[in-house]
């Protein structure tokens, strides 16, 4: 696995036409808004907090997965009568930016690198992004609501580069998560890994500064 290094960027990185996303623990640290919102429900029938083995689950999963995971099946119209009732907009404040993202972002695009999106949120991405305002810089935004299989199945990034018309091995996935490795890799995009060097990557991203570093001592022709 190369680590990315701004003395030495890879050739690879040169011929990348386009960047996918991950959006929690990617694009945004959302650990404590994820813990946050589940804790909510879970109050909200009368349950204890999550463990931290349930906060690691539901920082990669799908809403749906991850209410399957964290209450009983008998509880399961309680729960969702309480989700429907809270305002997502009032967890916002708890979620930040990746340091150095924007710059990237605005990097890339400088390049004429397509940027995209592909998350197992449901149906609350949209809506993040334009809260932080960055939604204008990715196309298209791919949800597991929009999706018949999300994460680790390949069909977000399948429909990512259909959208491009591009070919996998022009296209790289970053992602922090082993449901971002099998989906890049069923998909046969390169995988980055961002702040996880266990996952099996092609390139380790420890930040984002990082990242613009390398690609700033690429030839821009």
């Amino acid at each position: 696995m190369y680590v990315c290094n701004p003395a030495s960027p890879p050739d690879f990185l040169a011929r990348i036409k386009g960047v996918v996303f991950d959006c929690d623990g990617v694009l945004v640290d959302s650990h404590d808004a994820n813990r946050m919102y589940y804790n909510l429900i879970r109050e909200g029938i009368g349950m204890l907090p999550i463990t931290p083995e349930e906060e690691d689950y539901v920082h990669m999963h799908s809403v749906n997965e991850c209410l399957a995971r964290i209450i009983p099946p008998e509880r399961m119209d309680e729960a969702q009568e309480v989700r429907r009732n809270l305002d997502y907009a009032d967890i916002y404040p708890y979620i930040y930016l990746e340091d150095g993202l924007t710059d990237l972002l605005e990097a890339l695009r400088r390049r004429g690198v397509r940027l995209g999106v592909h998350t197992n949120r449901t149906n609350t991405t949209d809506a993040l992004l334009e809260h932080l305002e960055i939604r204008d810089y990715f196309d298209p935004v791919v949800s597991a609501g929009s999706l018949k299989r999300p994460k680790p199945d390949p069909e977000g990034v399948h429909m990512i580069l259909s959208a491009w018309d591009l070919p996998p091995d022009v296209v790289a996935y970053i992602g922090d998560s082993a449901l971002d490795e099998r989906s890049a890799h069923a998909a046969g995009v390169s995988f980055w890994a961002y702040k996880n060097p266990a996952l099996a990557a092609s390139m380790y991203i420890p930040d984002f500064p990082t990242l613009l570093a390398c690609l700033g001592g690429l030839p821009t022709g």
